[in-house]
């Protein structure tokens, strides 16, 4: 494995996406920090990646892509493989939070999330794996969340979109180990980030009033998360060492932050995983991922 990755992370105009991003580049990775309308609506955000990647000599460079849009998803990754000759790394950390009760969030607004925080990973793994088939490696690193593990009242909806991302990066660790290609799941806990700035409200208000004492769940669940939360850059230094770890010793799911159980949920769900396939008669499938990645030429 080349010591210097090539790595494209979406949604990095703040956030994870911003400080994964620098501390990437800061280690002499190869960084593209992709994000949405680099020219006027992140332009602030554009122009200071750009003067910090020229003040510390970095190699990281800002490009447009939108995981809402195939078109822009395949320019990016063009870009990308075009100046750096290939790409190593993908990271799925776009998406947003739908906050409120189920019944009051609305088909659009359920389509919207599942279209940028589960469909924007499809998009970006579709237009990535090509090219790592071709190299026959490469690592899909995917930004879940506690709330992919467990549900969080009031957050319905997020919670179902992260879900549906392990469960397709899970089925990719299996369907990709023989082409030297790793998935990876990245759970965080509750981190002090933009995302609790921009939550998106559940819109049929009418639909909420008679909920009583339970429409204030959302609220009250969101304002204990914001006082936990803890220092991002917890996750851009996990985000390194899973980047900087060789092909085949990488861990199926990383939980960062409080605990809440997640770490036995997963242990036990990777037992049941292993019975389930045994009972298929692919058994070997639990022992065919790493050896085969830590094989693939």
């Amino acid at each position: 494995m080349s010591s210097n990755q090539v790595v494209m992370v979406t949604g990095a105009s703040t956030g994870f996406g911003r400080l994964i991003s620098e501390a990437l580049a800061r280690k002499g990775h190869t960084v593209f920090a992709t994000m949405r309308d680099p020219a006027v609506r992140n332009a602030k955000n554009a122009s200071e990646i750009r003067a910090l990647a020229g003040k510390e000599n970095l190699k990281l460079e800002v490009l447009e892509l939108d995981v809402t849009d195939e078109s822009s998803v395949e320019r990016a990754v063009h870009a990308c493989v075009g100046q750096a000759g290939r790409i190593d790394v993908a990271i799925n950390n776009a998406g947003y939070v739908v906050i409120g009760l189920e019944e009051a969030t609305t088909a659009d607004q359920v389509k919207q999330i599942f279209d940028t925080n589960f469909l924007g990973c499809v998009r970006v793994n579709r237009a990535v794996l090509p090219h790592m088939r071709k190299q026959r490696s490469g690592l899909l690193l995917h930004v879940s969340s506690g709330a992919g593990r467990l549900v969080f009242p009031g957050f319905g909806f997020y919670c179902a979109t992260k879900f549906a991302m392990e469960a397709m990066a899970e089925t990719y660790r299996y369907e990709l180990a023989g082409l030297g290609i790793e998935s990876c799941i990245l759970e965080p806990g509750a981190y002090n980030t933009p995302i609790f700035g921009s939550l998106v409200k559940a819109a049929d208000e009418a639909r909420a009033a008679g909920y009583g004492a339970t429409a204030e769940i959302p609220a009250k669940l969101n304002a204990a998360l914001t006082t936990v939360a803890g220092n991002p850059q917890d996750i851009a230094d996990v985000v390194l060492t899973i980047v900087e770890t060789p092909a085949g010793e990488r861990q199926p799911r990383y939980r960062v932050g409080s605990r809440m159980g997640i770490d036995e949920i997963n242990a036990l769900t990777e037992k049941v995983q292993g019975q389930l396939l045994q009972g298929l008669g692919l058994a070997e499938y639990t022992k065919f991922v790493k050896s085969a990645v830590a094989g693939a030429d």
